[in-house]
């Protein structure tokens, strides 16, 4: 005959099966469970692992104690006991890392190109950058633990998330590093709950020494608090095991507060949190520039610089560019120049022409050719004021509407015939003097950057 308290703990289940209304759920975290032991108000509840333990008390808890008080009577407590029998660790070892079983290799779902060496640094990312190189060097022993990077789309974030993972691979073969889409943990959970295979899910991510989950913000959501939970729960055993957490996002932790439960939060907090800004006029043309080494493109610079210019929201932009441009020039069998390029890039991002002043290029001017406005306007005839002068007649009539009278009123009060000759005679200082065409592309630079 059962003793009265597991009859009443079965009482208990049924209630809460009632109640829950999700027939896995209550597979997964209240089946398994069994009371062991009644006395003086104080109920025993045996519970197959830590992780079930803590889903209970997090997860259930409001619901377990109104039933146990409905129960057994409002003075009641409750007292959990984990079931570990060395028969459980061999049952469960085999389906807990199912890849460790079939082969000794470990599948870290990483990206072999994403390494530190193609991630290019600018002044938008150089401080993430320098903290990710410190996280690949000591996984799990540094600051920066869990390491935070939040930016716009295509800035960079996965790529240098997946570089640490690659780095360790490399320097550390024994680690076991994985690299998980948010949106594809919250599909395995699912399938896990469904399967009632949960703990095998929990003690395959516990097994990991370096958890790399990108686009964290996928987690945020009323209606996703389980597998908040269920992260939670991860984190805080890696974290407290001394393994390495890597995580990307497209926002910072503080606009995450509505959408994600608080103790989640606030782990987010604990290491570095490292913003990618959009990449800047020189990170651009670098970036260009690399990939068009990368596969063997040859683009002059004024096409570079136009790219540079106006693509500017992000990397990813610019690398489809390229690849467009490459396969918009074999298909037809022509340069790539910059009527091409502005046809390719109205497809993938909006070019918006800058207004540029005879005024703007003017202060340009004087301050690349380390020349004063008086000068400038003046008579002299020296080389270097002469250059300034023709340079910046130059420049008017390359970004301005003005006619050539009108630029010739503006600087120093000259005739149409000037301005003319010191068009042609630009044109032959840039094919000529090195010097002078150093400086114009400065000052052009200057102009068109965003």
């Amino acid at each position: 005959m059962k003793p009265n308290y597991e009859t009443q703990w079965e009482q208990c289940l049924d209630i809460i099966r009632d109640n829950l209304n999700n027939e896995e759920a209550y597979k997964a975290f209240f089946s398994q469970t069994k009371a062991i032991g009644y006395a003086d108000n104080k109920l025993v509840l045996q519970i197959p692992s830590h992780f079930v333990f803590e889903r209970l008390e997090s997860e259930y808890f409001d619901l377990l104690k109104k039933t146990l008080q409905r129960v057994f009577g409002p003075k009641i407590q409750l007292e959990y006991q984990i079931q570990i029998t060395q028969e459980q660790e061999v049952k469960v070892e085999p389906t807990a890392h199912p890849e460790v079983a079939q082969t000794p290799e470990f599948d870290s779902h990483l990206n072999p190109n994403c390494t530190f060496a193609s991630f290019f640094q600018g002044k938008s990312n150089e401080l993430a950058l320098s903290a990710a190189l410190s996280v690949a060097n000591k996984p799990g022993n540094n600051a920066f633990n869990p390491f935070f990077i939040f930016g716009a789309s295509g800035v960079g974030k996965t790529h240098l998330a997946q570089a640490i993972g690659l780095y360790v691979c490399e320097h550390n073969p024994g680690s076991r590093v994985l690299y998980v889409p948010a949106h594809l943990f919250k599909i395995q959970y699912m399938e896990a709950t469904r399967n009632n295979q949960l703990n095998d899910f929990i003690n395959f991510y516990r097994s990991v020494d370096v958890l790399i989950v990108d686009d964290i913000q996928e987690f945020a959501g009323k209606n996703l608090t389980a597998t908040q939970n269920t992260f939670f729960h991860i984190f805080n055993y890696l974290h407290e095991a001394g393994k390495q957490l890597v995580m990307t996002c497209d926002r910072p932790p503080v606009e995450l507060a509505e959408d994600l439960i608080p103790r989640l939060l606030t782990r987010f907090k604990w290491g570095f949190i490292g913003e990618i800004e959009h990449p800047d006029y020189e990170l651009r043309r670098n970036i260009l520039k690399g990939k068009c080494q990368k596969e063997g493109l040859s683009i002059t610079e004024d096409v570079i610089d136009f790219i540079a210019r106006n693509a500017t929201d992000n990397v990813r932009d610019l690398e489809g560019i390229i690849n467009s441009l490459l396969a918009h020039s074999i298909a037809f069998n022509r340069p790539i120049d910059q009527e091409l390029a502005a046809r390719v890039m109205r497809m993938i991002v909006k070019i918006e022409q800058k207004v540029i002043t005879c005024e703007a290029i003017l202060q340009q001017v004087v301050a690349v050719f380390s020349i004063d406005m008086k000068s400038i306007n003046s008579k002299s005839r020296k080389r270097e004021i002469v250059w300034a002068r023709q340079a910046a007649m130059s420049l008017c009539k390359k970004y301005t509407t003005h006619s050539v009278s009108r630029i010739g009123q503006v600087i120093g009060g000259r005739d149409h015939a000037t301005v003319l000759h010191a068009l042609k005679n630009v044109d032959d200082l840039l094919q000529t003097e090195a010097d002078f065409k150093q400086m114009y592309q400065q000052v052009e630079t200057r102009l068109t950057a965003k």
